[in-house]
């Protein structure tokens, strides 16, 4: 689907020219937190450097991504059941076999479980059709057996898509995704046999490796960001329906020096929770459907 200078999957559309619609209980900002829990290979593959990485095995980098999983997953669990905020927990499937008890601690809060590749040391991207749908029914296999019902969302490892992606996630029975950055409403997305599947503003913003590992900002300077665009787009949804998330990694924000104005930063938003829906993600599409919303 799409073509060399196209990808075919929605058209143009301005949001000011778009129907006016609300999320439930009249709010007009929903706000959903994207928790990644990922798994890395030892000696090989991708892996985000906390400091430029040496010969393989690159053990810095391995133990401090392993170090979020240990340690810092843990905090944000705590964090988030103080300020009684849900999530959407992006998973690698592999961490059911390599992290035991990790996931299920998150099941637990009633969490959503969202569809994130096997391991984040690969990308499904560059793989071709076969392999990507192998790819996606491994996951989605162990995923579904784990917790008694199949993921309703993906989002690839390191954003990774092929020009087919949507179409193999659409044919695999997922009814969101969640890689693409270029909206603040969801968007229906064409797939190919007449299909559709809804996009999810998934953000790059307000997402601790673009931000911290990428733009070297410190953890006071995201947490300020998120006020920031929390008390913006709170105050733009008075005139459009808005959806803002928050992207968070474990072994970047859930060091301790980070930990702590994220905290103060979730508390700002989430003391504003009678005027905003705090969600997940899946909740965000199953409303957008029932709804009828055309997105």
């Amino acid at each position: 689907m799409g073509s060399s200078n196209g990808h075919g999957r929605y058209g143009y559309s301005a949001l000011p020219a778009r129907p006016v619609y609300d999320w439930p209980e009249g709010r007009s900002l929903a706000v959903y937190l994207g928790l990644n829990l990922e798994g890395f290979a030892f000696g090989e593959g991708l892996g985000a450097e906390l400091a430029p990485g040496g010969p393989q095995p690159d053990v810095l980098n391995y133990a401090w991504r392993d170090w979020g999983n240990r340690v810092g997953a843990w905090r944000i669990r705590d964090l988030l059941d103080g300020l009684g905020l849900p999530a959407s927990v992006l998973v690698n499937s592999n961490l059911y076999r390599d992290c035991p008890g990790l996931i299920e601690a998150f099941r637990a809060r009633g969490d959503e479980i969202v569809g994130h590749g096997r391991t984040n040391a690969e990308r499904q991207g560059v793989l071709d059709e076969a392999g990507e749908r192998a790819l996606i029914a491994e996951a989605t296999e162990v995923l579904t057996r784990q917790e008694g019902v199949a993921p309703a969302g993906w989002l690839g490892p390191w954003i990774s898509q092929s020009r087919t992606t949507p179409d193999l996630l659409a044919e695999a029975g997922y009814r969101y995704l969640l890689d693409w950055a270029h909206d603040d409403q969801p968007t229906w997305f064409a797939t190919r046999g007449g299909g559709r599947i809804l996009s999810v503003p998934y953000p790059q913003e307000l997402n601790d490796i673009p931000a911290i590992v990428a733009r070297k900002e410190t953890g006071r300077q995201f947490a300020e960001a998120i006020v920031d665009a929390f008390d913006e787009m709170l105050e733009q949804s008075r005139a459009a329906p808005l959806v803002m998330g928050i992207a968070l990694h474990p072994y970047i924000v859930g060091q301790p020096h980070r930990l702590r104005p994220l905290r103060r930063a979730l508390a700002h938003v989430a003391a504003h929770r009678g005027q905003v829906w705090f969600t997940t993600a899946g909740a965000i599409a199953d409303h957008v459907r029932s709804a009828g919303i055309p997105a």
